[in-house]
């Protein structure tokens, strides 16, 4: 059996955490390879709603999961999920939850300089304020601390002050205080027994349980139109969240991550700043986010709401190698007398059927659409392709159509169980 990765196909929000959630239970191992807890999953199982934001998803149903090296990872922010997460009977422990020792952390001066500059711009990019950028800028600079460094007080302190001689003329020219060396050494020392029994090589690892026949269920965070090669840039987060990261974030090579699984909304939805074609401020735009209830996991802001992008979803395809899509919340359509559907552009008199790299023309997009005949009856709850009204049917299959690429599952609300599967990925 293929391993599979998952990955959002537009701008992040899709609905990941139940799919991901609802896929383990095929999978043996659950990674995250990229990001950091700038991404929110909610899953809801029964009567329990989990919201993670670093763990991968795979801990809530007792898979061993896997933190790696792509992460970005503030660890006194991952113990605190770890608690809550006992709080609600999920108990974590070193056997359940591998961190990968080459993983770079984040700081509370990386905080700082995430929420300052953020301040501070005239054109916000509308980060989330936990400082993932610094951390990854940090990685970048040769200048990180990574987990295995905490183990080593030695090389501890050399690297703190190597960090603060970057960090202190940005802290000044921002007007933020100096920065402590023995106030930071003191706080890592006293996080590191609690963090060092997770870390583990975990490349290692995933070797060891491929050559070992197991299932690999690689989670991206975001979408790949965040991504900061081939997102909306600069709108974009600070990692790669193209499937190809997951071979890089995890250690494992190119072949491991497997089948390509794009997570894909059937409307669409931005958070923070940045273009979006076919954005909606009307009525239908309202409806798309209260129905969709479209707020953001992590940073609680409402999502922007707009038609289906398939010129966005087809380019997202095509970079990913997605082998097939899950189509989530197509029941929030539920109603609309009408819908539209993107199938290109118009920039000036040119027609384009990508997104331009340009910002200024991303910008000035104008959507072409397409109409279809919307649906009366319900599809909320269906778990099977019959109970499907007949115009929604049609609409699924033209969205197949127009991003050349399958659905293989459909989601139909957030329980784990609303899920119509009509190829296994981890059988393709």
């Amino acid at each position: 059996m293929a391993n599979v990765t998952v990955i959002g196909a537009q701008w992040g929000d899709e609905g990941k955490g139940k799919l991901v959630d609802w896929l383990s239970n095929r999978a043996d191992v659950v990674v995250r390879f990229q990001g950091g807890h700038n991404a929110g999953h909610t899953l809801v199982v029964g009567n329990q709603t989990y919201k993670l934001s670093l763990l991968p998803s795979g801990v809530v149903q007792g898979k061993l999961s896997v933190i790696g090296n792509g992460v970005v990872v503030d660890p006194w922010h991952l113990l605190e999920e770890i608690d809550k997460l006992r709080g609600q009977g999920v108990a974590i422990t070193p056997d359940l939850l591998v961190l990968a020792d080459n993983a770079c952390l984040i700081l509370p001066l990386h905080r700082d300089l995430d929420r300052a500059r953020e301040a501070a711009a005239t054109q916000k990019i509308g980060t989330t304020g936990r400082g993932i950028g610094p951390a990854y800028e940090d990685k970048v600079g040769r200048r990180a601390i990574r987990v295995a460094d905490l183990a080593d007080r030695e090389a501890l302190e050399a690297k703190i002050d190597r960090l603060l001689s970057h960090h202190g003329p940005l802290r000044r020219g921002l007007g933020l205080p100096e920065a402590d060396p023995a106030a930071m050494l003191a706080e890592l020392e006293a996080m590191a027994p609690k963090i060092l029994p997770y870390a583990k090589p975990a490349w290692r690892l995933l070797d060891e349980q491929v050559k070992a026949g197991k299932r690999v269920l690689f989670e991206g965070a975001q979408g790949a139109l965040l991504d900061v090669d081939h997102g909306t840039y600069p709108f974009v987060t600070s990692s790669n969240t193209v499937a190809g990261q997951a071979a890089a974030g995890s250690g494992l090579g190119p072949k491991g991550p497997g089948y390509v699984l794009g997570i894909v909304k059937a409307y669409t939805t931005r958070v923070g700043e940045g273009p979006f074609p076919t954005e909606l401020t009307d009525e239908v735009g309202r409806h798309l986010g209260e129905v969709g209830r479209e707020v953001g996991t992590v940073t609680g802001r409402s999502r922007r709401c707009g038609w289906f992008d398939a010129a966005l979803v087809r380019q997202s395809v095509a970079l990913n190698g997605i082998g097939g899509i899950a189509l989530t919340k197509l029941d929030v359509l539920d109603g609309l007398p009408t819908l539209k559907i993107c199938i290109g552009y118009k920039l000036g008199e040119e027609a384009l059927d990508y997104l331009p790299a340009g910002l200024k023309a991303q910008g000035q997009l104008v959507p072409v659409y397409e109409e279809m005949e919307g649906w009366s009856e319900t599809t909320q709850g269906a778990r099977s392709w019959r109970d499907l009204p007949a115009n929604a049917v049609k609409y699924v299959r033209r969205i197949e159509e127009l991003i050349g690429a399958p659905v293989a599952l459909l989601s139909t609300s957030p329980q784990r169980d609303d899920t119509i599967l009509m190829r296994d990925p981890f059988q393709d």
